[in-house]
């Protein structure tokens, strides 16, 4: 399985749009650019959402396809992940033929959304398809009630047993709640059994973003930066860029690893 980039950039989400930044990318070109420009401020991968015509979140394999075309073209040295996030538009059938059809290298799933339909068998057919397929899938866990559905599931073989990568993520976009540095260790705390196999990374909803992530690098994780999750530095003021967010935070976690862990 190939392991998770160490930095990796959300540069738009599903959500939001130019109303809410004007240098939000929309289309798959402003995709692009928005990683090549965050490539050389230390990003070394790009978590990728695309929308249609009119601004919606989509999941369309053509469009995808094309997406992976231009980074493997344009940002050779940068990995690329897709989302299978459902936005309320999408069921989880539609998100695992997502990823059926498109046989990405790496794809974000959030357990809880898989588990809106508990058919366990239709699960572990998809997981362990997945994993066959050399398909990297990144498990999106919001809260404890989501880490204690992963254990369960790795624990009885509906997810495949050994190495995987999951996602800790810090706040709540609904609820406007910003992600603290504690959240992170009580949820750590809760994976500590498979803590040993697994890869894990970590982002942050809020102004706090560059304190959790430099908390998460501290203890030995990987992070994801980016207008997905925070569109302000430490300092409260609006980022010109993700570029500039990736920028903050590599500085940050670089002061962290020279002052020493």
């Amino acid at each position: 399985m190939t392991p998770l980039p160490e930095i990796m950039v959300a540069p738009n989400g599903a959500r939001l749009s130019k109303a809410d930044h004007p240098a939000l990318p929309m289309t798959l070109e402003e995709t692009v650019q928005a990683a090549e420009s965050c490539h050389r401020a230390g990003a070394t991968g790009l978590h990728a959402h695309l929308r249609d015509e009119s601004g919606g979140h989509v999941l369309d394999a053509g469009l995808y396809r094309e997406l992976l075309s231009e980074m493997a073209r344009r940002v050779p040295g940068m990995a690329a992940q897709v989302t299978t996030e459902a936005v309320g538009r999408y069921t989880p059938l539609e998100q695992r033929d997502l990823v059926q059809r498109l046989v990405p290298a790496a794809a974000s799933v959030a357990l809880r959304e898989m588990w809106r339909a508990p058919d366990e068998k239709a699960l572990a057919d998809f997981y362990h398809r997945a994993a066959g397929a050399g398909t990297a899938i990144q498990h999106i866990l919001y809260d404890a009630q989501d880490i204690a559905l992963f254990m369960r599931l790795r624990d009885n073989g509906t997810l495949p047993a050994g190495p995987a990568q999951v996602l800790l993520v810090l706040g709540e976009y609904a609820r406007q709640r910003p992600g603290r540095p504690a959240d992170m260790e009580a949820r750590l705390r809760s994976l500590n059994p498979a803590l040993p196999e697994l890869d894990w990374a970590v982002c942050a909803f809020g102004r706090d973003e560059t304190a959790c992530l430099r908390a998460a690098r501290a203890l030995g994780g990987k992070i994801r930066v980016g207008f997905e999750n925070n569109l302000v530095n430490a300092d409260g003021t609006v980022a010109a860029s993700n570029a500039e967010r990736v920028a903050e935070v590599v500085s940050a976690c670089r002061v962290q690893v020279m002052h020493g862990r």
